[in-house]
């Protein structure tokens, strides 16, 4: 069985600025994996129209599906759902579903909508809405391109009610070893392991703690089987318990 396979779009100046410390990539990719999909790919892009729309169309062609992180609000830099909609080629407005929904954040309804408010209710043509419970102004999706709020309790809650309507692949199984040797000392063992089980990822991560070099081996596989052949291996190999 192969899983499905995504890409993330981080979107905003804020992020590159180093002023706001994304939070949405660690959170989105490991409900993906609990989820069976492949996370394969993340950019960071500035809030520039023509990266958006480039990093959107190139993004969606290579991978089951791309999840984008910031730029739906309210403000004039705001304009993550225009680029969404030049990509795919079409018209966008203010939907009436969408401001029927927002509208509901406050406390009087519609007369409260503000034009900066209504720029939430702008959805590219032929989109579906994302529920957001949190304020109310909807995400949506433009085939296999999920376009999310970069604020991460509403992204979070958004990913919560998006996650169950796709498609689910074999959860990945993982497994850490600690090696209290350099990398150095253990990467040619750990090569031959890795040549001999092309289907199970190995990764070393190494460390310093007390003035002494190791490295975690982590493994992962949708087989929980390999994982544990693979794990013995490795622990054989080092001379492990």
């Amino acid at each position: 069985m192969t899983n499905p396979t995504a890409a993330m779009i981080v979107i905003g100046d804020e992020i590159l600025s180093g002023r706001t410390r994304d939070a949405n990539m660690f959170n989105l990719a490991g409900k993906l994996t609990n989820h069976g999909i492949n996370l394969s790919e993340v950019r960071v892009i500035s809030d520039n129209p023509t990266e958006i729309i480039v990093a959107v169309n190139e993004t969606r062609k290579k991978y089951d599906y791309v999840f984008t992180s910031g730029g739906i609000g309210p403000t004039h830099d705001d304009i993550t759902a225009d680029c969404i909609a030049n990509a795919f080629g079409v018209e966008i407005d203010v939907r009436e579903d969408a401001k029927l929904i927002l509208a509901t954040n406050y406390e009087n309804g519609i007369d409260d909508l503000t034009p900066a408010r209504l720029r939430m209710a702008r959805i590219p043509n032929g989109a579906i809405l994302i529920d957001n419970i949190i304020s109310k102004a909807p995400g949506f999706s433009m085939e296999n391109v999920h376009v999310m709020a970069g604020v991460p309790s509403v992204f979070n809650c958004m990913i919560e009610w998006l996650l169950p309507k796709l498609k689910r692949g074999a959860e990945m199984i993982s497994s850490t070893v600690r090696v209290d040797l350099p990398e150095s000392r253990i990467a040619e063992p750990l090569g031959i392991i890795a040549n001999n089980f092309p289907d199970v990822s190995i990764g070393s991560y190494p460390f310093y703690e007390e003035k002494k070099y190791g490295a975690n081996i982590v493994i992962r596989s949708t087989e929980k089987d390999l994982v544990l052949v693979v794990e013995k291996e490795v622990r054989s190999k080092f001379n492990l318990s």
